[in-house]
């Protein structure tokens, strides 16, 4: 990968600065910053950026806010996204068993700002299982994101050695499933890790799981190492498997799969969502939607007087 550099990639760095505002793209160490970052696309990070769970693979840190909360930050994310006339967001938040609704009336009001802001615009959000409070889970799908996202991580078996012991395999289903549920126009997504211990069957077990549950959109990426004190990477899977789950998650009838080495939750969401929900097997059409949704969000920045991205910067169509 490139390192990270170029105009775009320094305008988001400086506007998540003045605003106060975190990545998961930073956090996490996303071996695709540079690439997205100067494509003109990242994922906020919502709720700050300490999370209460302690997962052996995840490099947000951990720890207790006691209760700590930005009041702010709804309105400065909806001005870092006037500000860079994006036309899809991701949000995503750190786990906050801190707080008594887990944070969902925090990510709410997030995304209704943003709707109010700019009504044209595609917000993901990939959240956490909220301790498995349902109605807390309602709150965030009553706002009405396009995409909500959730990821089970892991195959069944390492759910216990990698994910934090507040988490499940059992408790990720049914929280999926219950926002289908809950709302069945709401496209729902998930993420697979690989190259952490499972065996493909598993692999393809955990995918049909998602497919019970109702989940439309599946990613599946190779797991790497963040610091030799995170889980060890297991096996480094070929782009030969990876074609193999993509081959057998359409089969499955997931709307989409993206399914490659540096393939991650959050990446080229807009691609995905527009390639496998606007326009699925019509790459034209999908090329065309996502450069009316571009021009759409440059008219609106322009109207405010916000700083523009390249035109196209947000349109790509490599394979994934």
């Amino acid at each position: 990968m490139r390192v990270p550099g170029g105009d775009a990639y320094g305008q988001l760095k400086n506007t998540f600065r003045e605003l106060d505002l975190h990545t998961v793209c930073e956090q996490a160490r996303c071996p695709n910053v540079g690439e997205c970052w100067t494509q003109g696309t990242a994922t906020v990070m919502l709720l700050g950026d300490v999370c209460t769970r302690g997962c052996r693979f995840c490099a947000v840190k951990s720890g207790d806010p006691r209760g700590a909360v930005d009041v702010r930050e709804p309105e400065h994310v909806a001005r870092a996204i006037a500000r860079l006339g994006l036309q899809y967001v991701v949000l995503t938040m750190v786990n906050r068993d801190d707080l008594l609704d887990g944070g969902a009336s925090h990510v709410a009001r997030t995304v209704t700002r943003l709707r109010e802001l700019r009504s044209d615009i595609v917000i993901e959000t990939l959240l956490g299982d909220f301790g498995g409070h349902l109605d807390y889970v309602d709150t965030t799908v009553d706002s009405k994101p396009g995409v909500w996202a959730h990821n089970i991580e892991v195959v069944r078996r390492l759910q216990n050695s990698v994910r934090d012991a507040r988490c499940s395999y059992e408790l990720s289903m049914r929280v999926l499933e219950h926002v289908k549920e809950r709302d069945p126009s709401r496209i729902t997504k998930s993420s697979i890790m690989v190259g952490i211990g499972e065996r493909d069957e598993e692999i393809f077990e955990t995918m049909q799981d998602l497919r019970k549950v109702g989940v439309d959109i599946v990613t599946l990426g190779q797991y790497l190492r963040p610091t030799p004190k995170y889980a060890p990477v297991d096996r480094f899977v070929t782009p030969e498997t990876f074609e193999g789950y993509a081959n057998a998650g359409r089969e499955m009838g997931f709307s989409f799969v993206a399914s490659s080495p540096l393939a991650r939750s959050s990446y080229k969401a807009a691609e995905v969502f527009v390639r496998g929900i606007l326009a699925a097997g019509d790459p034209a059409a999908a090329n065309a939607l996502m450069k009316a949704r571009l021009t759409e969000a440059q008219r609106a920045a322009s109207a405010t007087g916000s700083a523009l991205l390249p035109p196209g910067s947000l349109v790509r169509s490599q394979k994934m």
